[in-house]
């Protein structure tokens, strides 16, 4: 959950008009947070594959 606000806030920060450090760092936050959020995604995917029965 909290990487998803994040994502919000750097989409804000990165989505202005004028381009700027903050706009560079929000790209940046955007990337980091995505990347944080597939993996979690992956890790419990993986752990609840563990639980299955076969």
């Amino acid at each position: 959950a909290i990487s998803g606000i994040t994502i919000v806030g750097a989409l804000l920060s990165a989505g202005l008009k004028e381009f700027s450090l903050s706009t560079i760092l929000g790209l940046i936050a955007v990337i980091f947070a995505m990347i944080n959020v597939v993996g979690g995604f992956l890790v419990t995917d993986r752990m609840l594959k563990m639980f299955k029965k076969k």
